[in-house]
């Protein structure tokens, strides 16, 4: 079996290893959504990851509602991202893009009208470039919108290669606007793109299929989180959504699956701080992993030691790492040689200068 730190093919991109760096917010963008200079060095440093995971980058205004995080929407935004994809590619390193909506979670000061499923509103407050403020409530997207989102992905897409990057993956997971249609929790329309599974799952698969068609299926991945409540969004049955939608994205043939199931009892920033243990079911990822055939990524709470025993029995093909890639751009010799990593600081994940981002040795 493979080890951690074998090559591994993710359809037309070649990774050096299996540690993948996780996407993550880190909000050194513009306030118009410009990936900045101090980006380039940022992913430069992690460019020793078999692949990197941008942090999430908005598709278009509309879907973008978190103060100071890139876009891929425009020209400005594109050739902003083109010295950052170079830096990588310059260390011999991948890097793909991730294309994000966030749905109702886009307060109206970012966008007046934010979209979801259907017409409710997520618990709790946005982060806003005014402080924290009570979400709004979002309007149920209509039918005869959704080819013009269809082409806002396209779009992002198309902008993401012209910027240099290696591939894209659809963010379709936490509580964000594609996990919105996911579950029944937040999506009670009565038409196509409500009620069973198959048709909670249309928007997703639409979606990767447009996007697919633009960049190639061989270039194209999605982020699914198969964990309980997270920004207010679960399901009454998960296992079985999360099977079919594994099934159904096996179909389109896409160049890997990321999966983000944060272990039992781990909890972090996205799952809600009033669960227990009580609440969390036990893993669907491996169901996921038997009804996709493909390259099958896990991303949740894994160590270095953890993450080379799943790989190296066959449960994954490769492990994605966040938390600890901000503090330790040389995760990767770490995890190989042992050495402690350094810890984390929480207070300056969001900041916007160099303090807790650059600055790590």
């Amino acid at each position: 079996m493979p080890i951690l730190f074998d090559p591994i093919q993710l359809g037309a991109i070649k990774a050096s290893n299996r540690i993948i760096m996780a996407p993550m917010s880190r909000s050194r963008a513009t306030k118009d959504h410009i990936p900045t200079p101090m980006m380039i060095e940022y992913y430069r440093q992690r460019a020793t990851a078999g692949l990197i995971i941008s942090e999430g980058t908005g598709i278009s205004q509309e879907g973008m509602g978190f103060p100071y995080a890139p876009g891929i929407w425009n020209k400005e935004q594109v050739e902003a991202w083109k010295p950052i994809t170079r830096a990588v590619h310059d260390e011999g390193g991948k890097i793909i893009c991730q294309l994000w909506h966030m749905g109702r979670t886009v307060h109206s000061s970012f966008y007046p009208s934010p979209i979801s499923a259907s017409a409710t509103t997520a618990p709790g407050h946005a982060h806003t470039y005014d402080g924290k403020k009570a979400y709004v409530q979002a309007r149920a997207l209509p039918v005869d919108e959704i080819p013009r989102l269809l082409n806002d992905y396209a779009k992002a897409a198309q902008n993401a290669m012209n910027s240099g990057f290696d591939g894209v993956q659809i963010h379709a997971a936490n509580g964000y606007l594609i996990d919105e249609f996911l579950r029944d929790s937040s999506n009670f329309r009565q038409d196509e793109y409500g009620g069973s599974i198959e048709n909670r799952l249309r928007l997703l698969i639409e979606i990767t299929q447009r996007v697919c068609h633009e960049v190639g299926s061989d270039r194209t991945s999605v982020r699914l989180s198969p964990n309980e409540r997270v920004q207010g969004v679960f399901d009454s049955n998960a296992k079985s959504l999360f099977i079919a939608a594994s099934q159904a994205l096996s179909r389109e043939k896409i160049n890997f699956l990321e999966v983000r199931e944060p272990q039992i009892g781990n909890k972090d920033n996205y799952v809600e701080k009033d669960l227990t243990e009580a609440d969390y079911h036990p893993p669907i990822f491996p169901s996921m992993r038997e009804n996709f055939k493909g390259n099958f990524v896990i991303n949740g709470t894994y160590n270095g030691q953890l993450a080379q025993k799943i790989v190296k029995a066959g449960q994954v093909d490769a492990v994605s790492f966040g938390r600890p890639f901000i503090s330790n751009p040389d995760l990767v010799e770490k995890i190989k040689t042992g050495k402690p990593f350094v810890a984390h600081d929480s207070s300056i994940w969001y900041t916007q200068d160099e303090k807790g981002y650059i600055d790590f040795k």
